[in-house]
């Protein structure tokens, strides 16, 4: 038994824990729960515990339904919400066949396999994500417009306002599970908020992201709020985004700084981007995952829909911040379409892989953009190259499944269970009589 198990077993027994949950995901990003006793949790960590993959979307077939959760005992954490400091703690769980094979059909296995591939050419992937959301007064008829708590604006101090006083619980919430917290603040739409999480290399801080949306949820409960991570929620608000930073490392120096250089990009750097920018149309589908998502995108206020990249351009795709004088370790991108309900896991995946392959195809990273990409004209964008990102869910799925490459790393299970449910989703809803619809055309046709 290694010092982790025996670490965990340790506390469960001193801490009087009387539940320890197992978490996973399905292939959406759906987290997944089952409970143990304490006397189970040996067990679970020598031979894991099986269940139904049949009955979660996208594990396997009814005629291979015997799966396997194991729990990885570096991600024990006590959950601080469940009967106060003691009660239950939680462990994410890799999936397993009953030949303790990985599962093609577990997320997180799609994602150690793109971290396999990085750290055998010598580079550890770190994120660094901000996470926003809204918080809306609870309703019982979800099909009326939603009242966001509070009418505040982006940076704004709203004394004993639902929005500061929740984020300071979920901060709170977050360190006491280890997870730590860069900033948090008031966005720019009302009852929007941001809370950014410290990087972390992308396995853990894919791990942190669904713990952080389940802390959110937690709280807006006890408050008796709603809280939503939905890309779009209002019309004329602006859409909430997970602009997430990026960067490589080898051993403890950062691969994409470079003195000197143009935005003081090492020439990894630069082929790393090219490589996002290059397969960003057919990984669309797996970062913005909704129909709602491209009313985000598509809306302005500042989300990207064209694939480029700037320094400082809060337009682009792709953002390279202002350097920091002395401090080349922070140097990294900042992808800028990724959705707060996107399956972390897999979008880590496929952003990894495309940075990876622009670097093994020694890609040429085009001219940055300083201007507004929106209010270029379509001939103005076509000439210096920009294409758009797709318009909706239909379009994205399009170019999906065409891409060998997406298929390649999320595997020839994740791919298709995807594909197939996001067709139907977009089937849906495509056969729904909207609020639009109604107001406009009901009264004069």
């Amino acid at each position: 038994m290694d010092k982790q198990q025996e670490f965990a077993l340790r506390t469960v027994e001193e801490r009087d824990v009387r539940f320890i949950r197992l978490w996973f995901t399905d292939v959406l990003g759906t987290l997944k729960s089952v409970a143990i006793a304490p006397a189970e949790l040996e067990d679970a960590f020598e031979e894991g515990l099986g269940f139904d993959g049949s009955a979660i979307e996208g594990m396997t077939r009814v005629s291979e339904d015997d799966m396997i959760v194991k729990p990885d005992p570096s991600t024990f954490q006590l959950l601080p919400w469940r009967d106060g400091p003691q009660g239950t703690a939680r462990m994410f769980c890799d999936i397993l066949t009953p030949d303790d094979e990985p599962s093609l059909a577990d997320p997180r296995h799609v994602l150690k396999q793109e971290l396999d591939k990085a750290k055998k050419k010598g580079f550890t992937f770190y994120v660094h994500p901000e996470i926003e959301f809204y918080l809306f007064e609870q309703q019982d008829d979800w099909g009326m417009v939603p009242k966001p708590v509070d009418h505040g604006t982006y940076f704004d101090h709203v004394p004993r306002s639902p929005g500061m006083d929740f984020r300071r619980a979920a901060v709170n919430m977050l360190e006491q599970m280890g997870i730590s917290v860069e900033y948090s603040h008031h966005e720019v739409g009302p009852g929007q908020n941001e809370i950014d999480l410290r990087y972390a290399d992308a396995m853990a801080t894919s791990d942190n992201i669904m713990t952080f949306r389940t802390v959110v949820k937690e709280i807006s409960l006890e408050r008796g709020i709603h809280a939503s991570f939905m890309p779009k929620p209002l019309t004329d608000e602006p859409g909430s985004g997970m602009h997430t930073h990026l960067s490589l490392f080898e051993g403890d120096s950062n691969a994409f700084y470079e003195a000197g250089q143009e935005f003081n990009m090492s020439l990894i750097a630069r082929q790393f981007a090219a490589g996002i920018l290059y397969h960003a149309r057919e990984i669309s589908a797996i970062t913005n995952q909704y129909v709602n998502s491209y009313k985000r995108l598509w809306g302005g206020k500042e989300a990207p829909s064209y694939v480029c990249w700037g320094h400082n351009n809060r337009s682009a795709l792709l953002r390279i911040p202002q350097y920091k004088p002395g401090k080349g370790n922070s140097a990294r991108m900042e992808f800028r379409a990724l959705d707060p309900v996107a399956n972390p896991y897999l979008a880590f995946s496929v952003l990894l892989a495309s940075g990876l392959d622009g670097i093994e195809q020694k890609m040429t990273l085009g001219e940055p953009t300083s201007d507004a990409v929106w209010d270029m004209t379509d001939a103005e964008r076509k000439a210096m190259g920009i294409e758009p990102l797709p318009q909706n869910l239909d379009e994205a799925l399009k170019v999906m499944e065409k891409s060998d490459f997406v298929a390649g790393i999320l595997g020839e299970h994740v791919f298709e269970y995807f594909l197939r449910n996001k067709r139907q989703e977009w089937e849906d809803y495509c056969r729904q009589v909207t609020r639009y619809e109604l107001e406009k055309f009901l009264p004069k046709l």
